[in-house]
């Protein structure tokens, strides 16, 4: 059986499902299922969602729910393992530099922004007990999930697809956070490693071949816009508080899971000069494009080819 594919728009980002000898439909209906699920639990952008009204409701610790207990636990466990760089409390310089709707409303804005930059509060602020599920954010401080979330929601996706279909295997990509599950196609995944996500699996670039895990890529070019004249981008410094200015444009790396994937992807952007020999000492095939437009490989980087037909 051919590799079969549906694509839709959620999350504020492109969303595929990939099957290869797998029910399309089946697997299709469980990734929206756990979309959705993420969508009312931790989107910042819906005042509805758990997160938001945790955020809304004083510091007092109250117990949450077992998937945004999931999710608050991959981003502090993301935030301690890069040192915090990649830390969740950076929801109110988010808010700041104008990311506070759908990408698409915040991308069409002209109107002048004044910003006011400030060191974030940090991930230790946090109060999470992952035991008894209960979580208590001080007042002033703002959560958002987005260096760890969409990937968190490509891995559940990727394993509830697969535990629906029970045979085959599952690819599902969010916005370029790309997970697996069960068995590749013969070959492997072909991914196309584009700094835009929204560039079609057909166009031309470098494909390479993923037989298991996932692979993440973090940029500054693509999630990036202007208000009044200033250059920004949804990338934070937790240091300053403002988009990070950073020698790589682009982060790729491949890892066990999307949220590993992601989280080295950030961090090395974030880290800048540093990048390459901290993701070496982590053992992770990566791939950095510089401001400039020079590509260097990292570890175990797959073979590249330039065949079509990719993710």
């Amino acid at each position: 059986m051919a590799v079969q594919r549906e694509s839709w728009r959620a999350l504020g980002t492109g969303v595929h499902v990939l099957v290869n000898d797998a029910d399309l439909s089946a697997a299709s209906e469980a990734v929206r299922a756990v979309l959705a699920q993420v969508d009312r639990t931790y989107s910042r952008f819906r005042p509805d969602s758990e997160l938001s009204r945790i955020s809304d409701g004083g510091s007092e610790a109250r117990r949450i729910s077992p998937l945004l207990a999931d999710a608050m636990a991959a981003a502090l466990r993301a935030a301690e393992l890069t040192d915090g760089r990649v830390d969740p409390t950076v929801g109110k310089a988010m808010r700041a530099v104008g990311y506070d709707d759908d990408f698409e409303r915040v991308r069409t804005r002209t109107d002048p922004i004044a910003i006011r930059l400030e060191p974030i509060p940090g991930w230790q602020a946090i109060q999470f007990d992952r035991r008894a599920r209960t979580l208590g954010v001080p007042t002033g401080v703002e959560l958002d999930l987005g260096s760890t979330g969409k990937a968190l929601a490509s891995d559940l996706a990727a394993w509830a697809a697969r535990a629906v279909t029970r045979r085959g295997g599952v690819l599902v990509s969010l916005g370029g956070d790309i997970a697996t599950a069960g068995d590749p196609p013969p070959g492997g995944w072909r991914i196309l490693v584009a700094e835009d996500s929204d560039v079609p699996s057909d166009a031309g670039g470098e494909v390479i071949a993923l037989h298991d895990g996932a692979i993440a890529t973090s940029g500054t070019t693509v999630r990036a816009w202007r208000r009044g004249g200033i250059a920004l981008h949804h990338l934070i410094d937790p240091l300053t508080g403002g988009p990070v200015d950073s020698p790589w444009r682009t982060a790729s790396v491949i890892a066990a899971t999307c949220v590993d994937a992601n989280t080295a992807a950030t961090a090395a952007i974030i880290r800048g000069a540093t990048a390459p020999a901290w993701l070496e000492s982590l053992g992770l095939a990566a791939r950095l494009v510089g401001a400039d437009g020079s590509i260097h490989r990292i570890g175990t980087w797959p073979d590249a080819s330039r065949a079509a037909g990719a993710a």
